[in-house]
């Protein structure tokens, strides 16, 4: 049994299978952030003009269309203040939401809100609820840690295609180095891997998928040359504490009291499955990042860790809603939270395909080599 350890600097610990120290007991994962800032984030005057750079070829890519960009909402933080920050450039984006059943009220009326006051066009993806109920439930059966994976893999597809149908290059993102960098890879991998997903619903699903958004092998690969995905937060100085802030005074927001948490399922996921069935508390990946950025002490990060993700009492009520909603009775849900837990390799997946020695030493240099060239 290993034993336990917290790194030194951040409050990532051994609840990652995967964690390695240095002589100075700080963690594998605050090294690739310190190397994630120092290849992705440019401030002072630099950082403007690099800044301003992007905001010229966006609108030159964008010229005689309706939209020059595209943004994802969800209602969470990044995602709303990126929607403030393409506004203030003079960007013309067209807002995508993804609606998979699951948004909380306050979340509706955030994005509504906020969207209204900025002016900006919102498109609203319905997913066919039974096709996605069915796939949630598969991936619970599965007994895998990452049944946020759907969601978050047709969020991107949705976006590609909508990128495609408008003829729009740039896709701006939320996605920021500074406070989303400690994430473990044993806690969640394959967002874009549609064979995992595939495979895995074909094992614990009960219905066909006809129309849940997806893209393969090629058309990933494809969309990464013709389109292109910017984490626009990382092009300023992205202070989340700031954007609370600003989206609170100038938008109407209010705030859902976790991160990811405008979502009822993911709610109940980071803060009771997870945690309970797999040991593990995102709470740790979102603290630590903030830690190494500078936005809350070490000692406060362990004192929030200390209380429950969320209530007690609305954990029992999520509990109880969800079970309900996906279809399960309370003995069905009970057990699949005692059942054995699995990983992403224990499932067919194009990272298995891909690790093959054929594919590795002949395929994988040549798909490089044309990416390189067409970046």
């Amino acid at each position: 049994m290993t034993e336990y350890r917290m790194c030194k600097r951040c409050v990532m610990d051994t609840s990652d299978p995967e964690i390695t120290f240095d002589e100075n007991g700080v963690c594998n994962h605050c090294h690739t952030y310190d190397r994630l800032v120092r290849e992705h984030i440019v401030e002072g005057e630099a950082g403007r003009q690099r800044l301003e750079k992007l905001v010229q070829d966006i609108k030159r890519a964008g010229q005689g269309k309706q939209y020059d960009c595209l943004i994802g909402v969800s209602g969470g933080v990044d995602s709303t203040y990126v929607a403030y920050l393409v506004k203030k450039l003079g960007l013309r984006p067209l807002a995508i939401h993804l609606d998979n059943g699951w948004d909380s009220e306050l979340a509706v009326k955030n994005i509504e809100e906020t969207l209204k006051r900025l002016e900006i066009d919102l498109h609203t993806e319905v997913l066919d609820w039974e096709e996605f109920r069915d796939l949630q439930a598969a991936f619970l059966k599965a007994s895998t840690p990452d049944s946020e994976i759907p969601t978050d893999h047709a969020i991107v597809a949705v976006l590609g295609n909508m990128a495609a149908k408008l003829g729009v290059k740039y896709i701006l993102i939320g996605n920021n180095v500074r406070t989303e960098t400690h994430l473990p890879g044993a806690w969640s991998r394959g967002h874009f891997d549609w064979k995992y997903i595939r495979e895995l619903h074909k094992r614990f699903g009960t219905r066909p998928l006809k129309t849940f958004p997806h893209f393969g092998f090629l058309a990933y690969y494809s969309r990464m040359i013709t389109q292109r995905r910017i984490a626009i937060l990382d092009y300023i100085s992205y202070s989340k504490q700031e954007a609370l802030r600003v989206l609170q005074d100038e938008l109407g927001w209010r705030y859902y009291g976790g991160k990811h948490y405008e979502s009822i399922y993911t709610r109940f996921y980071q803060g009771y499955i997870l945690p309970v069935k797999f040991g593990y508390d995102k709470r740790r990946c979102h603290l630590s990042s903030l830690i190494c950025s500078g936005e809350i002490a070490r000692e406060q990060a362990l004192e929030e860790l200390k209380a429950p993700a969320y209530s007690p009492s609305m954990q029992e009520e999520d509990r109880e809603y969800v079970a309900k909603k996906l279809g399960f009775s309370d003995e069905e849900f009970t057990a699949i939270m005692n059942a054995p837990k699995k990983s992403y390799w224990d499932y067919p997946s194009y990272d298995q395909f891909m690790n093959q020695p054929f594919v590795k030493k002949g395929l994988v240099p040549v798909v490089k080599k044309i990416m390189k060239a067409f970046k």
